[in-house]
């Protein structure tokens, strides 16, 4: 089973339109609503493709019938916390562009982590794979995703990060077996714009494969010791690319839950799930093509 971590759970609103202008009123179509956040959405895309899944949050007690009905069969334990869950909202426009609003989220009380790393621990137990995703509320702990990848490796538990800043600094030096920025992530956390340079920093920090999300260039496993690999598609799609990230987590925790560590295969499989990612309208969906999308790939070695 893989265990997914979402710190900061929101309700993910995506807008369509043929073009936003900015400082003008639109018309637009409903909005399409779903309980969301990043390592909500890995489980998402897990239970799309058959892969036992758990997914653990703390959400704000005037949403949790609706994020809690939303989610439907997605196995979950959700921790109610004081207030409302922060909101998302994905402007998606007929180009392929895509405008996100992020709201930062709430500050929870201080019991609700102790309650998170609880949780954690109680089911390890069952788990093949731990998946830490996601932005940081305000006032957590700023050990916080250290300390969950820390309970992961006591536990001989293989261990995902997908954060940002210090949290990814934290999750290196905390010794995640995989890392997840995208470049700009990853030069905002070490200050290296090269993206090898940047997964090297987080290496010397304590982390061990790194996997760079370069947007429409593809993506780069970085492992420590063995050749660099780049891997791409021969198109680059339209679409909404907010959860292309959280797709790609979800293929190479798929295979680290089975014991697949093999650095191309993982390469492969993030890649195309991310892809296909791209083709839904919504984040937490893959297009049932992801399977074809990975035997269209082109893996290259690159200067170590």
């Amino acid at each position: 089973m893989i265990l997914t971590v979402t710190a900061n759970p929101a309700l993910d609103s995506t807008i369509t339109l043929d073009r936003l202008d900015i400082g003008e009123s639109h018309r637009v179509p409903p909005a399409v609503t779903r309980a969301g956040g990043k390592g909500i959405n890995v489980a998402r895309v897990l239970l799309q493709k058959g892969v036992e899944t758990l997914a653990v949050a703390p959400v704000g007690e005037d949403d949790f019938d609706e994020f809690e009905r939303d989610l439907g069969d997605i196995p979950s334990l959700l921790l109610p916390v004081p207030g409302r869950a922060r909101r998302s909202t994905a402007i998606v426009e007929q180009s392929g562009r895509t405008t996100v609003l992020n709201e930062s989220g709430r500050t929870l009380p201080a019991e609700t982590w102790e309650q998170v790393v609880n949780a954690v621990r109680s089911r390890l137990g069952h788990t093949g794979c731990l998946v830490v995703s996601g932005s940081i509320p305000p006032g957590a702990p700023e050990s916080l995703v250290a300390d969950l990848i820390a309970l992961g490796r006591g536990a001989g538990i293989p261990t995902i990060a997908d954060a940002s800043g210090d949290y990814l600094l934290s999750a290196a030096a905390a010794g995640a077996t995989l890392l997840k920025p995208n470049r700009r992530e990853l030069a905002d956390a070490t200050g290296e714009l090269d993206p090898l340079a940047g997964a090297r920093a987080l290496q010397a920090a304590g982390a061990d494969l790194v996997l760079v999300s370069l947007g429409e260039d593809g993506m780069m496993a970085v492992p420590r010791h063995g050749a660099v690999l780049r891997a791409r598609l021969d198109v680059v799609f339209a679409g909404n690319p907010t959860g292309a990230g959280d797709a790609a987590v979800a293929g190479a925790a798929s295979l680290v839950d089975s014991g697949i560590l093999d650095i191309r295969t993982l390469l492969s499989r993030a890649t195309a799930w991310g892809a296909a990612a791209v083709l839904e309208p919504q984040a937490g969906s893959i297009h049932p093509d992801c399977d074809e999308l990975e035997r269209r790939l082109t893996i290259t070695e690159e200067p170590a």
